[in-house]
């Protein structure tokens, strides 16, 4: 730690270094600022520079510490907010241009809990408009760059968000994820995250009182979470966000650590359907970290998983149905040309149901939620493929109607399932391909998130962490 930069220092190791004094909050701060400066004009991944409030919060807190005020666990860690969430006085614009002026008026939950941690937050990081595409562009903010090659997306919509804590700009990035948002980006930019499980992490935007509360299985279905460059990292942003608040009534006190499973654990490692169009050199990587995961004591087990298709296409029918009804005029009236091409792409996948439709839908994801965790009580953690293919050009869902749709339908199927069952999925890096990372996905039950970082664990020993290699090339 003491050779690498402070901007590549771990989130775990600069709260340690900061605590123990051997380096100051405005230290670190300052450190991340510059490696934002240096790198960030070329990437757009952080869109709203806060680092002169960032510096004066670092002095700050260098002042608490040394008065012997009680520190914590992220005093003084650098970190980034998603532009979808709210930051006291910061606009909270989703990307789009009629909301530029939305200014929060307090901090989200999520941001509450990062400052009460100690955490110093830097900028806030770009995301497509309405955060509803798998490719973060947007007319206000522009397009971000994959800082491990321009030519490919950084994913969505927390591309921000992935793309600068790989590039060295926070130590943890916060994102959010409705359908992939937090785990194609990090798969994307070769780090790691966890979708949590539906009300692990609570979810409020003080923005939300000017209009209407979100749709109920839109609620359901979507959670906030970390992105860091490490597995460990991504657990104690975990620990941190999950802190309790009053204003999501869907926030549940669940420990953080569930009870200890007898060994070995059997891992379900995920068959691919016959009609996916897969990547093989993709897949083998994917193998693997089966390969890893036995090595380190797992007991894996090649099995076809519960009706993905059927789960993803109940994932589909109900998101666009509520978008339909709910939240497409808005999109309309507000929208590029190039989101509303988007938009019509992926509700191509989807069958917008009718009032019964749709309740009889709802009910359906009971049954389909109980299967599941019927078979993860047989296998307790899940391996899959987050995609089955390389990442895909920046703008890939605007090339043609059928790309667009082949994208979720094809490609990442086994990624958006995943978030109308509400159950935790990690994604973390197992290596490079082309010179482009590759990611796997780990499930597990509700509120077992740590059995998912566990296993992410046990593949990060092995197959390491990838940022270093980015940051070689200069």
């Amino acid at each position: 730690m003491a050779k690498a930069p402070i901007w590549q220092w771990s989130a775990v190791k600069t709260a340690r270094a900061i605590r123990k004094g051997k380096v100051s909050a405005e230290e670190v701060v300052l450190a991340h600022v510059d490696r934002m400066k240096a790198v960030n004009p070329k990437l757009n991944a952080v869109v709203v520079d806060l680092s002169k409030d960032a510096i004066k919060a670092a002095k700050a807190a260098d002042k608490a510490q040394a008065s012997g005020e009680e520190l914590g666990v992220l005093h003084g860690v650098p970190v980034t907010i998603k532009i979808n969430l709210d930051v006291k006085g910061q606009a909270n614009s989703n990307g789009v241009p009629a909301f530029k002026d939305n200014i929060a008026p307090d901090d989200s939950a999520v941001t509450s809990n990062l400052r009460k941690a100690g955490a110093i937050i830097i900028g806030l990081t770009n995301t497509p408009e309405f955060s509803m595409r798998g490719f973060t562009d947007n007319p206000l903010h522009g397009l971000t760059l994959n800082p491990w090659d321009p030519k490919i997306t950084c994913g969505g919509s927390s591309g921000g968000a992935g793309a600068s804590v790989a590039a060295g700009i926070g130590a943890i990035a916060h994102g959010n994820d409705i359908g992939g948002s937090l785990r194609w980006p990090a798969f994307c930019n070769g780090v790691a995250t966890i979708k949590p499980t539906q009300g692990r992490i609570p979810a409020f935007n003080p923005t939300q009182l000017k209009g209407d509360e979100r749709p109920l299985m839109a609620q359901f279905m979507s959670s906030q979470g970390p992105i860091a460059r490490s597995v460990e990292d991504v657990a104690l942003g975990l620990e941190v966000m999950a802190m309790r608040d009053p204003r999501d009534p869907w926030w549940v006190p669940a420990p953080l650590k569930g009870p200890k499973l007898k060994g070995p654990i059997k891992v379900a490692f995920a068959k691919i359907p016959r009609d996916m169009k897969g990547d093989t050199k993709v897949i083998s990587l994917v193998r693997t970290a089966a390969d890893h995961l036995a090595d380190a004591g797992y007991d894996v087990h090649e099995v076809e998983l519960p009706d993905l298709d059927g789960t993803w296409k109940l994932w589909s029918d109900l998101i666009f149905t509520e978008l339909t009804v709910l939240q497409e005029a808005t999109m309309r009236q507000h929208g590029s040309a190039d989101f509303i091409t988007a938009i019509e792409s992926m509700k191509g996948t989807s069958t917008v149901l009718d009032r019964e439709g749709y309740m009889k839908a709802i009910a359906r994801r009971t049954r389909v939620l109980r299967n599941w965790m019927l078979f993860l009580e047989d296998y307790p953690v899940i391996l899959s493929p987050l995609s089955v293919r390389k990442t895909p050009s920046f703008n890939a869902d605007l090339e043609s109607p059928e790309r667009g749709r082949s994208l979720f339908w094809n490609d990442l199927r086994f990624m958006s399932a995943i978030n109308v069952l509400g159950l935790p999925a990690a994604v973390v890096p197992v290596g490079l391909l082309g010179g482009t990372p590759i990611g796997v996905q780990l499930i597990a039950s509700r509120y077992r998130e740590d059995l998912c970082l566990k296993a992410a664990e046990a593949i990060e020993e092995r197959a390491g962490t990838l940022v270093e290699t980015l940051w070689a090339r200069g």
